[in-house]
């Protein structure tokens, strides 16, 4: 019934394998090795590849990898059993090869795999039979649960009583019960001195003048108008002229010809500016200020641990072996960690993921699959347990973060050129992230890398879409010139108004782009919500027909358990209104307003775990030259900071 089973090493190494059927292992597994343990997706034990549902268990203490496959349509409930007890098995023997030194790249496990397959289907055939048969009341835990009780209970114990009985007695306890509590009641009337029908006395009592008079409102203050410092007075022009010359200069009316030369003068130092590859979010200067900032608090805690104590050198004594042994205690030399060593850390770990805008079942997921990367993991001398379970989670942020392969759109672009086919990058998004905006910069950095570029206005819904997309253009053909007159503009607008169908003008967009040589074509969507079926389905008919090079999901960085939400129902979308087998979905993530959120960051993290795709762009403020590559050792270093 199973198709395979195969033990491996992490570095790759495979010591034994069982082949059920004609199907090549290679593949599969490879999936398995690519798309969960290379992605620290380790929290859930199976994964499906085409029509086998594969599990998988990890052995920490000597690296090994468990892998058993079997038909999706089959139902196996001794695969948990059946794993742990072949790694009991081939962990002994494995164990007394490695202590012999006697390894020659083969193992004869066949007779042990298939005695312990047979005794897993038997006990399994024989555990269905007996669930088959029903259980008397008396052989169920119930029964044993309620016997205890009812020793314990004075009521059970008590003689039988006949019903007619039982009602009338009955009948007498309700009695009973309201003359009780109107006793009750009129004793707690009694306490506060009120008599029956005291209450409707007192609401029907007349109101006295003093007390219409104390909730009378007071009359309204007149208004007066509020003086507003340096409103834009006459005596407000000294304090308000910040320039060198400060008055002769705002009577002789040069104020404005000093800010448009600033104004030109800042546009001339951003073009060029950006040449090559992007600058990464983060530097190597923050990171180095958070390690002095732990050194610094970590020297800290040693002073305050030496010299903390008052008195004498005898407790300064017992203070510094107090420091000495509390730094011993917290050690772990030797320790085979469990779950239950792990689990308290994680749920510290996965509240701070949260508090950092990580979504809760990613955090979840990714604390889970730690716990499993680290259970049945020795630790070395001189290591703490809080130390290695971060660390773990350190180094699965990092994997996450890194992608899966490089995004480099200038080496892209030089690829299509030479094959005379103008590269295309199609944005996509909910409403309001910044499509277009992320998008003029983008054409700025290429057009500082001497591209020219097409943008094409795909956004017939949103009104102003196209008006916000021609300024952009307007400012970027005036920093970016071409160097003779006679030679064409380096960036041009392609629009059509609106009402349009925005697949056909993308279409049209890049046959102009072809014929008159351009380099790359951005194309501009409208912003939609991932529940808008309708504009859903337009945005996979987009895609469909003109094969973008590039599909970039816009998202904020401010957004968390929503960003998982959107960018699941984007690629559901479009696999389900493709109509394919193998649809177009999201490429790479543009992550806007970084700067907005301080070490806030999980939003990175959160797209990232879900689509599998990297952040290729990171939008870091509002003028052409914020625009940034993630750095996933600052942003790392950001989600574990305190």
């Amino acid at each position: 019934m199973l198709d395979l089973f195969v033990i491996f090493s992490k570095g790759g190494i495979v010591f034994w394998c069982f082949q059920g059927a004609n199907l090549a292992i290679a593949q599969p597994v490879n999936a398995l090795i690519k798309s969960v343990i290379l992605q620290e997706r380790g929290g859930g034990s199976a994964f499906n590849y085409e029509k086998l549902n594969l599990q998988y268990k990890l052995d920490n203490e000597f690296e090994l990898v468990f892998v058993v496959g079997y038909q999706n349509i089959l139902q196996l409930s001794y695969i948990d059993r059946l794993l742990e007890d072949m790694q009991r098995a081939f962990r002994e023997r494995f164990r007394a090869v490695l202590e012999n030194g006697t390894y020659n790249h083969r193992f004869d496990f066949d007779d042990v795999f298939r005695a312990t397959l047979k005794q897993c289907e038997d006990d399994d055939r024989e555990r269905a039979q007996q669930k088959k048969q029903m259980r008397k009341f008396d052989q169920t835990e119930k029964y044993t649960k309620s016997k205890e009780g009812s020793k314990n209970d004075p009521l059970v114990n008590k003689q039988a009583v006949k019903p007619q009985e039982t009602k009338a007695e009955d009948a007498v306890t309700n009695g009973e019960d309201k003359l009780l509590k109107g006793r009750e009641k009129l004793a707690t009337m009694a306490k506060r001195g009120d008599r029956p029908g005291a209450r409707q006395r007192r609401q029907n009592k007349p109101v006295k003048e003093s007390e219409t008079k104390k909730t009378t409102i007071p009359d309204k203050r007149l208004k007066v108008a509020r003086v507003w410092d340096n409103g834009g007075r006459t005596s407000d022009i000294a304090t308000l002229d910040h320039s060198s010359d400060g008055q002769e200069q705002y009577m002789n009316g040069e104020t404005q010809e000093k800010a448009s030369g600033s104004a030109g003068n800042d546009a001339d130092g951003m073009v060029g500016s950006m040449k090559g590859e992007l600058q990464s979010v983060g530097s190597v200067e923050s990171s180095g200020e958070e390690e002095e900032e732990e050194e610094e608090e970590e020297d800290g805690e040693e002073t305050v641990g030496a010299t903390g104590t008052k008195g004498g050198a005898d407790s300064s004594g017992k203070g510094i072996a107090g420091g000495i042994f509390s730094f011993f205690k917290g050690l772990a030399g030797g320790k085979t960690l469990t779950k239950q060593d792990v689990d308290p850390i994680l749920e510290k770990m996965k509240e701070h993921l949260i508090a950092k805008n990580v979504a809760t079942d990613i955090a979840d997921q990714l604390c889970s699959s730690v716990a499993t990367k680290l259970e049945g993991k020795v630790l070395g001398t001189f290591s703490g347990v809080t130390s290695t379970v971060k660390a773990s989670l350190h180094e699965s942020l990092m994997q996450i973060l890194s992608p899966r392969r490089r995004v480099d759109i200038l080496r892209d672009v030089m690829e299509s050129k030479k094959k005379g086919n103008p590269y295309v990058i199609t944005f996509c998004g909910v409403n309001g992230v910044g499509k277009s905006t992320n998008l003029a910069k983008i054409c700025f950095w290429l057009l500082d890398n001497g591209h020219r570029v097409l943008v094409s206005a795909c956004d017939t819904f949103r009104a102003g879409a196209v008006e916000q997309l021609r300024t952009h253009q307007r400012s970027l053909a005036a920093m970016h010139k071409p160097e003779n007159e006679e030679d064409p503009p380096r960036v041009v607008l392609y629009e059509k108004g609106y009402g349009k169908d925005a697949a056909s003008i993308a279409m049209d967009s890049v046959r102009y782009a072809k014929e008159a040589g351009f380099d790359v074509v951005l194309v501009d969507t409208a912003g939609r919500m991932q529940d808008n079926e309708p504009l859903m389905r337009a945005l996979a008919k987009l895609i469909k027909v003109n094969a973008p090079d590039l599909v970039l999901f816009v998202g904020e960085a401010l957004v968390g358990n929503e960003a998982v939400d959107q960018l699941k129902k984007f690629n559901r979308a479009l696999a389900d209104h493709s109509h394919e087998q193998n649809p177009r979905l999201i490429d790479g993530i543009l992550l806007t307003k970084f700067d907005t959120i301080d070490d806030k960051v999980g939003a990175a993290i959160s797209m990232t775990y879900t689509t599998g795709q990297p952040i290729v762009f990171v939008g870091t403020g509002q003028t052409y030259t914020d625009l940034r590559s993630l750095n996933p050792k600052a942003v790392v270093n950001a989600l574990l900071k305190a």
